[in-house]
């Protein structure tokens, strides 16, 4: 059974929730539309709020990303220092960085970093921000107040390494939550070092403000935004390359560059250009992010080679937020269960979902509803981590059995004396169960996201 400190924070936890989903509900009702704010929140007031930190001090650096114009949609950059190599430890924060770094051996390095000395006496291009937004001035490349802060520099091709990219989704019931809160932030920082990852934890638009689809349409638009920033840094490595030619074709790659370069610098996001390898990609749902995370999928299936380079090679499903009309055997025995009860979830589902189509047996709340496509062989492999105390769990564990009647790999990590979100949440992110949880899940993910010929498997 849960600890007794579980227990009283699951009681204070229920009635605060319970209180702000009525209130959120009862301003609904009173505006008499609740889903009428396009541009939408992504975080509550009552969220506490890490701020982004660009240096690598605890072995991942983040920076916060607001990629749409129109809408609050915005997302959390969580890029571990693993990403450096050994000839790139100058910027690694756990080097000793001095001020005897040599000015000379920073100005031998253009935006690319290819060899060339770079003098802005003779070459007024010197002080114009690279396609990947950085300065060519070796003292704005790092100076003494910038010590272990990595500012987008991206290495040469030789001295980069490539890692996969992890969209996450938060929890909080389509209602609350933020993709950089602190225990979000604590998350993503874990899995990120220990899966060896890119996360982009999603700032998708919250209800009531925003009812569905909006949160799953963001979703997908940060999956597409990815493939954006994949085609725009390839498109920009090969204009670089081009300047390599010769005679009449110098004039012409020095055009193109110029176009890229006034496109690019405010297009191109510099850490994926550098270090994203956007073809092994993995989605990463809590609670209802994994019905999020669910959907993306599967647009992305039907979506094919439209999104290339991006390629999904698996999910991971954290006890989602999964339920259905005929109840299974856990929504009955445990429907007044710890931190999430069934009624308050039914309630929040209201606030999500429009009046109109308002149904528990709608497909993004019941996975096991017919009709809701593609076929599943064509989903990629799935882990579901569910807990003992959960009563979403059955469900959960059946869209599993259902994947894997098709010869899908959608394993289940089933975790005993466990409550829902005991991965997530704030109070319980530094237990045992909270730990193992995340490098069960490294371990599993990574056996589809290592490079051919380095496979990693139990």
């Amino acid at each position: 059974m849960p600890s007794v400190a579980v227990k009283l924070y699951s009681v204070f936890f229920k009635f605060l929730l319970k209180h702000r989903l009525q209130n959120r509900f009862q301003n609904t009702i009173d505006e008499g539309n609740g889903g009428n704010n396009t541009f939408g929140v992504t975080s509550r007031p009552e969220e506490t709020i890490a701020a982004a930190n660009p240096s690598f001090t605890d072995g991942v650096a983040t920076k916060d990303i607001h990629i749409e114009s129109f809408t609050s949609l915005s997302v959390r950059i969580f890029l571990p220092d693993s990403c450096l190599s050994d000839s790139d430890s100058k910027f690694h924060p756990n080097s000793r960085i001095t001020a005897q770094i040599k000015k000379a051996d920073l100005e031998r390095r253009n935006s690319y970093g290819s060899p060339g000395t770079v003098d802005p006496s003779t070459n007024p291009e010197s002080n114009r921000r690279s396609s990947y937004g950085c300065s060519l001035d070796a003292d704005s490349l790092i100076t003494k107040s910038d010590i272990g802060v990595y500012r987008g520099y991206s290495p040469s091709a030789d001295k980069c390494r490539k890692l996969p990219v992890m969209l996450q989704f938060h929890g909080g019931g389509f209602v609350s939550g933020s993709g950089d809160s602190v225990a979000n932030d604590f998350f993503c920082r874990r899995i990120a070092k220990l899966c060896d990852v890119i996360v982009l934890a999603v700032g998708y638009r919250l209800a009531p403000e925003n009812k569905y689809p909006a949160a799953f349409e963001d979703g997908f638009t940060v999956l597409n935004w990815l493939a954006k920033q994949a085609n725009l840094a390839e498109c920009n490595r090969s204009i670089g390359n081009a300047r390599g030619g010769g005679g009449a074709d110098i004039k012409k790659a020095d055009m193109h560059r110029h176009i890229a370069d006034a496109f690019g610098a405010s297009m191109v996001e510099p850490w994926l250009a550098a270090h994203g390898d956007p073809s092994r990609c993995v989605l990463l749902g809590v609670s209802c992010g994994a019905n999020i995370a669910d959907y993306v999928t599967r647009k992305a299936v039907e979506a094919g080679k439209r999104l290339d380079p991006v390629k999904v090679v698996a999910q991971v499903l954290m006890y989602p937020f999964f339920i259905g009309s005929v109840p299974t055997r856990s929504e009955i025995k445990l429907a007044n269960s710890y931190f999430y009860d069934k009624a308050m979830c039914i309630l929040a589902w209201k606030l999500f979902l429009p009046e109109e189509e308002f149904d528990i047996d709608h497909p993004a709340a019941n996975p096991l509803v017919p009709g809701r496509g593609p076929p599943l062989k064509l989903m990629p492999p799935t882990l579901t981590v569910v807990a003992e105390h959960d009563w979403m769990r059955d469900r959960a564990i059946a869209y599993s059995e259902e994947l894997r009647k098709v010869n899908v790999d959608a394993p289940v990590l089933d975790y005993k004396d466990a409550v829902h979100e005991f991965a997530t949440l704030d109070m319980l992110l530094k237990t045992p169960e909270a730990q193992a949880c995340a490098e069960d899940i490294a371990i599993w993910v990574k056996k589809y996201i290592s490079l051919r010929g380095h496979e990693f498997s139990y």
